[in-house]
C-alpha cells in the first residue's frame, strides 16, 4: 500500500518562506517546493503534528501573515516536481550548479551537480549562493574543511573542487545524510566524509582551517563556541544563514571569543560573515 502524506501549501512572503522552510525541514518535512505565492512541504502522514506546526508559524507571525491548506496524499516522485522547478545557477561565472538531467550552454571552471530532493543546498538560496562566493574568494589548497549542516553536500563538494585536503560534513537530517552521499558520489569526490549527527560528533582531537556553517541564527550561535574549540589558530569561519537584522547579535557573539571580523556580504535581506580565529588566543 502506497504511504500517505501530508501535503501543506503555505502561503506568505519571501523571507517567511525561507525561515518556515529551514524550520520545518528540521521537524519531519520534506520536498519543499517555492512558489510564486509562498511554497509547498510533505510529511508524512504519521508524523504530522498540527500543533507543532502551528506553534512554528506562530513564533514568526511578526515577520506577517502565514496562511495554509493541506490534503491527504499518496507517495509521488519529487524528483518529477523538481525537474519541473529547478533550473541551473552560475556563480560569479565561475561556478554552474546543476543537476544531472540539466545541460548547459558552456563550460565553466567549476561544475557541481546537485540532485536536489528539497529547496536547500542548490544554490538558489541567497545564503547558499552567498556561501559559494566566499569559498570562490576563499584559498582551500591542501585545507582541512568542517562542513557543519551539510544538506545536500554542496560546499563540502566545492571546497574539493577547490583543492582541500581533508573535508568532513555533518548533518542531523537523516535525509541530509543520504542526499550529500549521492551528490558526492555524482562529483566523483574521495576526500569527504559525511556524519549523521550533531556537532558533538565530531572529534575535538582535529582541527579544521576552514569551517562552514550555513544554517541558521539559533543553531550558529549555539555552536560558536563548538566551532571555535576545532578551528585552527588563523582558520576561516565562513557563516550564512540569517538575515542582514541579525548581524549585530551575532557579531557580538564572534566578538566574545576574539574572533576577528574580515568579511561581510550581503544578498538581498541575507547576509554572510567571514570571521578569522587569532594565532593568538588572548582569553
Amino acid at each position: 500500500m502506497p504511504q500517505l502524506f501530508k501535503a501543506l501549501s503555505f502561503v506568505c512572503d519571501e523571507i517567511t518562506t525561507d525561515i518556515l522552510v529551514a524550520e520545518l525541514s528540521n521537524n519531519g518535512f520534506d520536498s519543499f517546493l517555492i512558489t510564486d505565492t509562498g511554497f509547498e512541504a510533505s510529511v508524512s502522514l504519521n508524523d504530522f503534528n498540527e500543533e507543532l506546526l502551528i506553534e512554528i508559524i506562530n513564533s514568526y507571525s511578526f515577520l506577517g501573515p502565514v496562511t495554509y491548506h493541506s490534503d491527504v496524499i499518496q507517495e509521488k516522485n519529487w524528483n518529477v516536481e523538481w525537474e519541473k522547478n529547478f533550473q541551473p545557477i552560475i556563480v560569479n561565472d565561475q561556478c554552474a550548479v546543476r543537476a544531472s538531467f540539466h545541460k548547459l550552454d558552456k563550460k565553466y571552471p567549476i561544475e557541481l551537480i546537485i540532485n536536489p530532493k528539497m529547496a536547500f543546498g542548490t544554490g538558489h538560496h541567497e545564503t547558499t549562493y552567498l556561501m559559494i562566493q566566499n569559498q570562490l574568494n576563499t584559498d582551500h589548497k591542501n585545507k582541512s574543511v568542517l562542513d557543519a549542516g551539510c544538506g545536500t553536500g554542496i560546499l563540502s563538494i566545492l571546497a574539493e573542487k577547490l583543492g582541500a585536503e581533508k573535508i568532513t560534513g555533518f548533518d542531523v537530517d537523516h535525509w541530509a545524510f543520504e542526499n550529500a552521499l549521492e551528490n558526492i558520489s555524482l562529483n566523483y569526490c574521495s576526500k569527504i566524509e559525511i556524519i549523521e549527527g550533531k556537532i558533538e560528533k565530531i572529534s575535538k582531537q582535529f582541527t579544521y582551517d576552514i569551517i562552514l556553517a550555513n544554517i541558521n541564527l539559533n543553531v550558529i550561535i549555539e555552536e560558536l563556541k563548538s566551532y571555535y574549540e576545532i578551528l585552527s589558530p588563523g582558520g576561516l569561519l565562513i557563516l550564512s544563514g540569517f538575515l542582514i537584522s541579525d548581524q549585530e547579535a551575532l557579531i557580538e557573539c564572534t566578538k566574545s571569543l576574539n574572533l576577528i571580523l574580515i568579511e561581510k556580504n550581503f544578498r538581498n535581506k541575507w547576509l554572510s560573515l567571514i570571521v578569522k580565529k587569532p594565532v593568538i588566543n588572548f582569553k
